[in-house]
Parts: structure tokens; sequence; C-alpha cells
């Protein structure tokens, strides 16, 4: 069981429904009608995974401001897993969603079962700790790649000599 869940639709009886469906896998579930409070419950109560819908404006469909809120969330809750939702199933919005720090996609109507394993799946990949050699590789990858591949910079980005970086860069492998 996870501690506690919001989400975020415009529409009253999708927020009944979830808040139901989803008292099955969290100690809580919250509830918003808008999005724009939800930084204020974020900074109140501990949120495990956000649930949150795509389109809030009558008519609009794009899922714009479904990504413009799921871009604020992670400038403010990096390491809060976003499931995005919506009723207008788009594989290219799915996939934008997805590259812009979505933990996953889920379409309206949703089945429970696969909804709370989504939910329940998000959580787990977002706090599983990786072993200290993967979160160094991954490290000097990132640090190599933004120097271009230049080994004495990315060194002395990462404050070790480029000797160092050498031998960590063979263990590595």
């Amino acid at each position: 069981m996870i501690k506690s869940v919001l989400v975020i639709d415009d529409n009253e009886a999708i927020l009944v429904s979830l808040k139901y469906v989803l008292t099955e896998i969290a100690e809580k579930v919250f509830t918003l009608n808008n999005p724009e409070k939800a930084l204020s419950i974020l900074a109140q109560e501990e949120i495990s995974v956000v649930l949150l819908d795509m389109n809030f404006a009558i008519g609009l469909n794009t899922g714009t401001e479904g990504l413009k809120w799921l871009k604020t969330l992670n400038e403010h809750h990096p390491e809060l897993p976003v499931v995005l939702m919506t009723a207008y199933a788009d594989i290219e919005l799915a996939v934008k969603g997805l590259k812009m720090g979505a933990s996953d996609f889920v379409t309206k109507p949703w089945d429970n079962e696969k909804l709370l394993h989504t939910i329940l799946s998000a959580f787990d990949r977002q706090n599983k700790i990786q072993p200290l050699n993967e979160v160094e590789d991954n490290h000097i990858k990132k640090a190599i790649d933004k120097c271009h591949g230049n080994l004495s910079l990315a060194a002395e980005m990462l404050g070790i000599s480029r000797q160092t970086l050498y031998n960590k860069m063979k263990k590595g492998k």
C-alpha cells in the first residue's frame, strides 16, 4: 500500500470514482478539480503519486494543459511520479508526455486493475534505489555527453583527474 495519491481532473464523477478505486492501494486519496491548487496540496501533504488529467478547459482536448502542469509539477517536485490520464488517447501525446517526464499514461475509460497496477508501478519505479556503481556510471556518462566526449573537460567538471575518470570508465565496462 502506498501513502497517498493526488488525482487532478475537472470531472467530479471521475474524481469520486477514482477516489473509491484508489483506496484499494492508497492510505489517502486527495482529489482536485483544478490543477491550480496542486502545488499547495503538495506543499502540505506527502503525496506518493499524482494522477493528472490532460484537459481542463471545456471543449479543449489537445492535452497542452496537462503537459503544462506536468512540467510545473516536475519543476517543483522532480522525484514525484506523475501518471497522465486522458479520454483522447493519442500516441503522439502519450510519447510527448513520457519524454517530458511522466511515469506512465492511462486512457479513460480505464480498467480498474490495470489502473491500480500502473499507479503502483509508477511508485515502485520512482522509489527503486539504484546500486551506487550504476549511479556513478550514469553520472559519468552524462558528464562526458555534456562535454561532447572531451574527457579532460568531463574530469574537471566531475572534480577528478583525467586518469581517475579513465579508470572509472574502464571499471564500468
